[in-house]
C-alpha cells in the first residue's frame, strides 16, 4: 500500500534553503536548535556517504534492530535518487505502507527517517552520491532488511534501463511477512510531533 509521505506519523521531507550568489551557494543542512524548535530532537553519531556508478543502482531496504535502531537524515549532494521508506511499527495505522520521494542535487530536499522504518533508494542518474546521518553506529549483529521487490509491499520503483543493480545480500532479505519486527509506535525513541510538514531551514 502506497501512501503520501504526509500521512506518516514521524518522517519528514525537509527543505533546506540554499543562499546562492556568483561564487556558488551556502546551505545549513543540519541545525540542532532549528530542528528542536520544530519538534525533532535527534542526536547523530555517524555520517555515511555512498556513491553509485550506474543509474538503476538499488540499495535496501535496510534497518537495524533495537537496541541499535537508527534514525536517518538523508540528502543527495550529487545526482538523484528515488528514496523509499516502509513503516515497520506494529500498531501503527500505516504499518506495512510505503512512500517514495525524489531527493536530488537540484531540489536539495532531505528526508528524515525515524526509527522503525526500513529505508532504501534507487539512483536515477549515473555517479550519484547519497549522504546520511545516523543516530546509532553500524552494528552487524543488528543488521536487517526487507526484500526490495516484496510483492506484498508492491513498491513502484522507477524503471531505469533494463535491470536494477542489486547486491546478492539485498536480494536475500526476507519479505515483510517473514521478518520478526520488534518495533511499535510506543517504543519509538525518536521524538517528533504528529505533523509531517516540511521544515524550511
Amino acid at each position: 500500500m502506497r501512501i503520501s509521505l504526509s500521512d506518516f506519523d514521524g518522517p519528514r521531507l525537509l527543505h533546506p534553503v540554499r543562499h546562492e550568489d556568483h561564487r556558488g551557494f551556502f546551505s545549513e543542512t543540519w541545525a540542532a536548535d532549528r530542528f528542536r524548535e520544530d519538534g525533532i530532537e535527534q542526536s547523530w553519531v555517524q555520517d555515511n556517504h555512498s556513491a553509485s556508478i550506474a543509474a538503476g543502482t538499488l540499495r535496501g531496504l535496510h534497518f537495524q534492530l533495537p537496541p541499535h535502531a537508527q534514525a536517518k537524515l538523508v540528502r543527495v549532494p550529487k545526482g538523484a535518487v528515488y528514496d523509499v521508506i516502509v513503516d515497520l511499527r506494529e500498531g501503527s495505522p500505516t504499518f506495512g505502507a510505503w512512500s517514495g520521494v525524489e531527493l536530488s542535487d537540484s531540489n536539495w530536499n532531505q528526508l528524515f527517517v525515524p526509527e522503525g522504518f526500513a529505508h532504501g533508494f534507487c539512483t536515477l542518474q549515473p555517479d550519484t552520491h547519497v549522504m546520511y546521518k545516523v543516530s546509532a553506529p553500524y552494528a552487524p549483529q543488528a543488521e536487517s532488511g526487507l526484500r526490495w521487490d516484496d510483492p506484498s509491499l508492491a513498491i513502484e520503483w522507477p524503471k531505469i534501463g533494463g535491470r536494477y543493480v542489486v547486491t546478492e545480500r539485498d536480494r536475500a532479505w526476507p519479505s515483510l511477512a517473514q521478518v520478526q519486527l520488534p518495533f511499535t509506535r510506543e517504543r519509538s525513541t525518536t521524538r517528533v510531533p504528529a505533523s509531517t510538514s516540511g521544515v524550511a531551514l
